[in-house]
C-alpha cells in the first residue's frame, strides 16, 4: 500500500513538472511585438490665399475718428446716445439688417446703466454664420493714468478701433452677392468697460465686466440664434500691435484661433501674430463661449513680455493720435481672407 502511494505521489509530481514546464514554454514561444510608434500628427493644410475685396484702411480711420469725436461713450451719457443712433444709422446705410437691444444692467457700484447692444446682419436666412463683434463703449474712469483718474477716456484704441475695422467691413461685404450663402453678423456691446477698478473698495469685482455681452448672451435678442463661430476685436489700432493666442478662445475655440493666426500668418503678419499663448483675459468672447455656447476667439492686444496690454491701456492718452491706419488695415485683411475661406 505504502508503495502503491509512493507510486501515485512520483506520478502527480512528474505531471506538475511537465505541466509547468508546457506554460514556461509558451511563454519563451510567445512572438516579440515591438510597442506600437507614437501616432504622428499631420501637419496643417497650407493656406491657400483667395482673392478678396479692398479693405479701406483710410475709412475704417474715419470710423474710429467719428466714434471718439462724439467724446467718451460712456453709458448714460448723452455722447453714449448720440454715437448709439449713428452706430445703427451706419450699420443700416450700408445695407445690413439692423436690432439695437435696449436694457438696463447694474455696474458693480450700483448705478444702473442704460445700454444699447448693436447688430446688424448681412444675409440673415443663410444657416452658416459668423459672428464678428467688439464693444464700443468707453472706460469711464482713466484708473491706470497718473492725473484725472476719475475722468473717462476717449477709448480710441480701447472700443473704437474695433468698431472701425467692423464697419468698414460692413460697407465691403454687404456688396459682395459672392457670399450671399454665408451670413455675418456684427454686433457692438455696450457696457464692456465698466469693470470694478483694482483700487476700488466699493462693490464686487466679479463679472462687472462685459455687461453689455452678459445681457447679450442670456438674452439673445434674435430667438434661436448661433453662429458657426465668432470673432472678438479689441484693441486693434495701435501702431506695433501683437496678438498672442489668448488662453479663454484656445480654451473654447482652439481650432478657429489656430485657423486665423495660420491665416495671417500666411498673409505676412507672423511677427504681429506670433504662435505664441497669451494669458486668458476676461472680456466679451467669454461670456459668448461660457453663456451663448458660440465658440469665439479673442483678437487682442497685449505684450506677453511685459506681461501687460498696449501701453496706453485705461489712459487718457488712449486718443486719436496713437492710432495706426495700416493696423487698422491689416485687421481688415484678416478677416476678409477668413470670411472668404469659409464661403
Amino acid at each position: 500500500m505504502a508503495s502503491a502511494i509512493k507510486q501515485a505521489a512520483r506520478l502527480i509530481s512528474l505531471a506538475m513538472v511537465s505541466s509547468l514546464l508546457t506554460i514556461s514554454c509558451k511563454e519563451e514561444a510567445k512572438p516579440y511585438k515591438p510597442s506600437a510608434p507614437a501616432p504622428t500628427v499631420a501637419p496643417a493644410p497650407e493656406i491657400v490665399l483667395l482673392q478678396t475685396p479692398t479693405f479701406d484702411q483710410g475709412r475704417a480711420y474715419t470710423f474710429v475718428k467719428k466714434q471718439v469725436d462724439f467724446g467718451p461713450r460712456v453709458p448714460n451719457s448723452d455722447a453714449q446716445k448720440a454715437c448709439a443712433k449713428w452706430l445703427e444709422k451706419e450699420l443700416a446705410s450700408a445695407g445690413l439688417t439692423t436690432n439695437v437691444q435696449e436694457a438696463t444692467v447694474k455696474a458693480f457700484n450700483g448705478v444702473e446703466l442704460e445700454i444699447f447692444n448693436i447688430m446688424g446682419q448681412i444675409n440673415p436666412e443663410a444657416e452658416k454664420r459668423i459672428l464678428l463683434c467688439s464693444h464700443w463703449d468707453s472706460r469711464p474712469f482713466a484708473d491706470r493714468d497718473t492725473e484725472d483718474r476719475n475722468k473717462a477716456i476717449d477709448g480710441a484704441n480701447d472700443g473704437a478701433s474695433g468698431v472701425g475695422v467692423l464697419l468698414e467691413l460692413a460697407h465691403v461685404l454687404a456688396k459682395d452677392t459672392s457670399i450671399k450663402n454665408l451670413g455675418i453678423d456684427i454686433v457692438f456691446f455696450d457696457a464692456e468697460d465698466y469693470g470694478k477698478p483694482q483700487s476700488s473698495m466699493v462693490g464686487d469685482g466679479a463679472d462687472s465686466w462685459c455687461l453689455g455681452s452678459q445681457y447679450w448672451a442670456a438674452n439673445l435678442p434674435i430667438e434661436g440664434y448661433t453662429a458657426d463661430f465668432g470673432i472678438l476685436l479689441d484693441m486693434v489700432g495701435a501702431t506695433d500691435a501683437v496678438f498672442p493666442k489668448e488662453s479663454f478662445s484656445m480654451q473654447f475655440a482652439q481650432e478657429e484661433t489656430n485657423r486665423i493666426w495660420r491665416i495671417a500668418q500666411a498673409l505676412g503678419y507672423k511677427k504681429q501674430f506670433p504662435n505664441q499663448l497669451g494669458n486668458p483675459i476676461t472680456d466679451d468672447h467669454v461670456y459668448l463661449n461660457q453663456i451663448a455656447k458660440i465658440p469665439t476667439v479673442d483678437i487682442i492686444h497685449y505684450n506677453a513680455a511685459q506681461n501687460d496690454f498696449f501701453p496706453h491701456h485705461h489712459q487718457h492718452s488712449d486718443n486719436m493720435d496713437i492710432i495706426d491706419a495700416n493696423t487698422l488695415g491689416m485687421m481688415g485683411d484678416v478677416l476678409l481672407q477668413v470670411i472668404y475661406q469659409e464661403k
